[in-house]
């Protein structure tokens, strides 16, 4: 299983070049300048080419590991499909070709003959990468191949992407929106159980050099499998807006600590939020993307991510609750949460990632139906649902 997850780290790594290149490359970037202008799709290509960067970046994913561990392919799930129909009306499915050539002119198809962009993009879809880690290097697990399921979101938060702020100030280490925001998403889980079991999040764009103005990203991921918990974050201490943090605590020595935080989406509810300023004061904090609010927890830069609407997918959790597991958390489902009765003894209603929602079409199937929250602590879980149920309203929390 760690030569998966080595070759996850890999691919993560090749996506988060992907995502770069297009900000950083002027034949990328003026295709990305054209999804800025209002209410229109770029008239001069098939596609958006968000939708084609975002698409590219899932297949290079999933063929990738193909390659690798055959059969793997058609148990990788994503978000977006790799069809597209250009102006001539012709119907083309991207791909990774075996050669730069081939993948340059496959791309010259989708985007209508522009060989400049074709051949910038697929010259960095085939670049080698290399990604070294030494607690995983000196690691083996063997776990069968055919029992694993991958979830990908290849660019989340891809409104942030597209908006390109570099220059956003973070409020005690989290950004409430930029490109800080955006990660690459690689969740593995059992297909059998739905548990997850190994989780990748790539920030492509951590901190950009101020003479080249060239961006250099971080990569998180965790392990958790039959007893075995690993994570990045391991024995490391990160630096952070100048300051040392030691993130191996995975949040159980404060785990008494009555002050709570927690982050999260502008568009929650009023009556959420209401509950929240009571249970955490003024620790609340706004950001864009599931993927970067889940990453904050990750970091311990907050206790909690919390979300009460059904609009973040398996996709947006399933990586960062298999590196929470490796830590001794997990995400949980906040309406289930809501009306759970700690007294029964019931154990926490963890998200699984292998069934679909009854009678749900679309990509609704695979919505997080009943909100979440994402936590390092179990022990500061119970204590911060225990206070915000008081906080509730008692109609919100049968509703």
């Amino acid at each position: 299983m760690s030569d998966i997850l080595r070759e996850l780290l890999c691919v993560s790594e090749k996506a988060a070049n992907i995502a770069r290149a297009c900000r950083q490359q002027e034949a990328l970037f003026q295709l990305l300048i054209e999804e800025k202008k209002e209410g229109e799709k770029n008239k001069k290509f098939a596609v958006d080419f968000k939708t084609l960067a975002d698409v590219l970046v899932q297949e290079v994913i999933k063929q990738n590991m193909e390659n690798k561990f055959p059969g793997l392919e058609k148990n990788i799930f994503g978000e977006e499909s790799n069809e597209f129909t250009n102006d001539w009306g012709e119907k083309i499915t991207l791909r990774l070709c075996s050669t730069e050539e081939e993948t340059a002119e496959l791309l010259s198809k989708v985007l209508n003959g522009n060989k400049v962009a074709s051949e910038a993009l697929a010259r960095v879809v085939h670049q080698d990468v290399a990604f070294t880690d030494p607690t995983l290097d000196s690691t083996e697990i063997n776990v069968p191949q055919d029992i694993l399921g991958i979830w990908v979101d290849p660019i989340d938060s891809t409104y942030q992407y597209i908006k390109g702020s570099a220059d956003i100030k973070s409020n005690q280490g989290i950004f409430p929106c930029g490109l800080q925001c955006v990660t690459i998403l690689i969740g593995v889980y059992d297909i059998q159980t739905g548990v997850p079991l190994m989780g990748v999040i790539n920030q492509p764009f951590v901190s950009r050099d101020p003479n080249t103005l060239r961006w250099k990203g971080q990569c998180y991921w965790g392990l958790s499998y039959m007893g075995t918990n690993m994570h990045s974050l391991q024995l490391t201490i990160s630096r952070r807006n100048g300051s040392e943090t030691h993130t191996g605590n995975t949040g159980s020595e404060a785990a008494f600590s009555p002050s709570f935080s927690a982050v999260i989406s502008t568009s929650e509810k009023e009556t959420i939020k209401a509950a929240l300023s009571r249970v955490c004061g003024d620790r609340i904090f706004g950001a864009a993307g599931a993927g970067y609010k889940s990453l904050c927890v990750v970091q311990g830069l907050v206790d909690i991510y919390i979300f009460s609407e059904d609009t973040t997918f398996k996709w947006d959790s399933c990586a960062a609750h298999a590196i929470l597991r490796a830590m001794g958390g997990g995400i949980v489902d906040l309406k289930e949460c809501l009306e759970r009765n700690p007294e029964t003894g019931l154990d926490l209603p963890q998200l699984v990632y292998h069934v679909e929602n009854e009678g749900a079409a679309g990509v609704d199937r695979w919505a997080n139906k009943g909100g979440l929250i994402a936590y390092r602590s179990r022990k500061r879980l119970e204590t911060f649902l225990s206070l915000l149920i008081q906080n509730l309203a008692p109609a919100e929390t049968h509703t």
